[in-house]
């Protein structure tokens, strides 16, 4: 299946690395103008020019999800560039700090559920506002096994995500007459600077152990794995696809 987005317009959030790096990188090859946000300005510029630097359409746009106004600016830089917006990818998140429910911090809390829960509704808000207008679209947004399943000393992780799954299917309800699909993506255990970063962090064994015990295909995914899922859903090949939260998890939640 050859999957174009041929004159056609992709905005990726937590677009300088990991994910989002391999799905802005995928929709770009795919033909597609690519809008590229991240709240590291000199990291996602430098992920934005090494796309283009290969003949590719980007735009760079340093946003913090967390911040509405940011968010709305993004959406309005990509139309301003574009001239419309068919396909977004809303990834950006964070973990949260390891603790039980009754040891969690409040400002971790706070934290994590702006970026990983608000982040995506308000993308989602301003996406749909120009998607709306054109009466056409696709988003996906980025949930993960953890808005499937309980996770100890990850509550406030997992709590965002199952929201992020809520949102999904509600707004899918709104626009399925409109021309708009939305749907949520569920990474397993995947390979990225994310995963590093908790490996440094001491979660190494944990995550070795989570691996053999619960994953049938017994290996980290890529993150062009869950790139192509995500232009799968976003292109006409998924047209009658909306609303639901696809596992891209070597098998995870079979068990």
């Amino acid at each position: 299946m050859n999957i174009s987005f041929e004159n056609k317009v992709a905005l990726v959030t937590g677009a300088a690395s990991g994910l989002g790096l391999a799905t802005a990188q995928a929709f770009a090859e795919a033909g597609a103008s690519v809008v590229l946000a991240d709240w590291n300005e000199k990291a996602v510029q430098a992920a934005a020019k090494q796309i283009a630097d290969k003949g590719h359409k980007t735009l760079a746009v340093a946003c913090d999800v967390s911040d509405d106004a940011q968010v709305e600016a993004m959406v309005k830089q990509t139309v301003d560039a574009f001239g419309r917006l068919d396909a977004a990818y809303n990834n950006a998140g964070i973990q949260n700090v390891l603790a039980e429910t009754a040891d969690s911090p409040r400002d971790d809390y706070d934290k994590v559920m702006a970026i990983n829960l608000r982040g995506v509704w308000s993308c989602m808000k301003f996406e749909l506002q120009q998607m709306r207008q054109q009466g056409s679209g696709a988003i996906v947004n980025c949930s993960s096994l953890g808005g499937l399943l309980g996770g100890a000393r990850r509550g406030i992780y997992h709590a965002a995500k199952h929201g992020v799954l809520g949102f999904t299917k509600s707004a899918a309800l709104e626009y399925a007459t409109r021309g708009i699909r939305i749907n949520a993506i569920c990474p397993g255990m995947i390979q990225t600077p994310m995963s590093d970063q908790m490996i440094a962090a001491g979660q190494g064994e944990e995550l070795d152990r989570m691996m053999k015990t619960y994953v049938p295909m017994q290996r980290l995914g890529k993150p062009e794995e869950i790139a192509d899922a995500v232009l799968w859903l976003c292109s006409s090949a998924a047209s009658y696809v909306t609303g639901q939260s696809i596992s891209v998890d070597g098998g995870f939640v079979m068990r």
